[in-house]
């Protein structure tokens, strides 16, 4: 749908509440990380398979988004961006009452479920409202995509904040009064569009989730059974299948849920490689870092959170004032390949912390410089993979770079989980073990960020700075 001719008056807060549901889909996916050793404790979960609280999350948010970007085609995005909330909530709920590892698996997963109707009807929403001026839309792009980082890092504060001084299912109640405002709110803010005439296609949901299930299932069962067992081996190839077969379904439907003739759109392929290297590269560094200051430093949940709020802060500046002026001057491919070897250097730095070391010596400084890489790598690559589509495929355009991100998060964490139980990280208690581990891991990542600098420089077109650098600047200016 074409933006009007007449901005719609209430676009700003309409912006302000998006911006909220890409924090708090984003958050949902870290603030259980300082939770999770009391988590352990009470649902008796082992340390390999904690990161199931994170994988069942990842895995339903990125395996029905597109799913969600087709419903919200098809049905309107704020209609699904309403229903979104409520599956949100329901999963909400489920997860704090949880008693039994697999109900809170299963809470997880419908919080997913939730957080994958929303992420593409929120950007689809955005275009809506702003998509006719480029530089509005250059300014909610950054507000918008602060939101994301800063709720992963800020739900870690929070969760240590709420474990601390009540208790781990609170890490799951905070979302439902938010749920409520949300829906208070919608009906007036947000622009609507008229339902499409279309089909579903649930075969292609089902293979796409099923298929990214069981291969990470495979990467993190690995470890304990070897790289080399034949159930690693069935189990990958069983997922591989899986994925394999989505592709050809996906070639043979009239109407498929991912055409994959988007594919052949100019930089849609390499911006979406961005997004899934940098979140296989994030997302373990921040799960590692809050093992990291609470198994091996000692810190209590409270503290471990608040250790991390730097690093949020330093998001929200740099994406909100500092990336777009960047992306203006020197354009996004620059700005992608700056921020992905940045973001590899810090992780490089994360990977010489010491079991007797210091927050302001072996964690500080590193993460500011991966905090930094993310915030410049982050908008310009969301931005081209979404700018990239056509108006009609908006809601396919945002679930293709939400899943991206996803499934970077979910393989990302799979595989450095195995790398850090590979080098020690099985022995709780024994903090050089441990260190060892999650040195491990954090290599792992910076390797994961290098090869998305390496890769961004040969997938994507050269994007020369715009003839008036300083106007473009200007228009940033107020993003604030």
């Amino acid at each position: 749908m074409s933006a009007p001719d007449v901005p719609n008056p209430r676009r700003w807060a309409a912006l302000a509440l998006i911006a909220l549901a890409q924090f708090m889909v984003i958050m949902d996916t870290s603030i259980i990380g300082v939770a999770l050793p009391d988590m352990q404790t009470d649902l008796g979960f082992s340390q390999e398979n904690l990161s199931w609280v994170f994988n069942a999350y990842v895995i339903a948010f990125g395996g029905l988004l597109l799913l969600g970007g087709r419903l919200s085609d098809l049905f309107g995005a704020k209609r699904m961006f309403t229903a979104g909330w409520v599956v949100l909530g329901v999963g909400s709920l489920v997860a704090g009452l949880a008693g039994e590892v697999w109900v809170e698996l299963a809470g997880r997963a419908v919080q997913g479920a939730g957080a994958a109707l929303i992420a593409p009807s929120a950007l689809t929403l955005l275009m809506m409202l702003f998509g006719g001026n480029p530089k509005e839309l250059t300014k909610a792009f950054a507000l918008y995509g602060a939101a994301a980082p800063a709720g992963g890092t800020a739900g870690v504060f929070l969760g240590g904040l709420i474990t601390e001084y009540a208790s781990w299912p609170w890490v799951f109640y905070i979302n439902l009064p938010v749920v409520a405002l949300t829906l208070v709110l919608t009906p007036s803010l947000m622009p609507s569009a008229p339902a499409r005439r279309g089909s579903i296609d649930w075969l292609g949901a089902i293979l796409a989730t099923g298929g990214l299930a069981v291969v990470v299932y495979s990467v993190v069962r690995a470890p304990e059974v070897g790289w080399g067992s034949a159930e690693t081996l069935l189990v990958l190839a069983g997922g591989l299948a899986l994925v394999l077969l989505f592709l050809l379904v996906q070639a043979k439907k009239a109407e498929p849920l991912m055409p994959l003739r988007i594919l052949r759109t100019p930089d849609l392929g390499g911006a979406n490689l961005a997004q899934l290297l940098m979140a296989g590269a994030w997302v373990p560094m921040w799960f590692f870092l809050n093992l990291y200051l609470q198994q091996v430093l000692g810190l209590g949940a409270f503290a471990s959170g608040s250790a991390l709020l730097p690093m949020t802060v330093a998001i929200m500046v740099m994406m909100i004032t500092v990336a777009p002026r960047l992306i203006a001057k020197f354009g996004p491919k620059n700005l992608i390949v700056a921020g992905m070897a940045l973001l590899a250097g810090g992780m490089l730095w994360l990977s010489f912390v010491r079991a007797d070391g210091t927050f302001w010596v072996d964690v500080l400084p590193a993460s500011l410089v991966a905090a930094t890489g993310m915030s410049l790598a982050f908008i310009p690559s969301l931005g081209t993979a979404i700018s990239s589509a056509r108006p009609e495929e908006g809601g396919l355009a945002s679930g293709i770079v939400n899943t991206s991100y996803q499934i970077g998060s979910a393989l990302g964490l799979a595989a450095m989980t195995a790398v850090a139980a590979a080098h020690g990280s099985r022995r709780i208690g024994n903090a050089s073990a441990l260190t060892d581990g999650f040195s491990a891991a954090f290599l792992g990542a910076a390797g994961i960020a290098a090869a998305g600098a390496l890769l961004a420089i040969v997938t994507l077109r050269g994007s020369s700075a715009p003839a008036d650098a300083e106007a473009a600047e200007r228009e940033t200016a107020d993003v604030a």
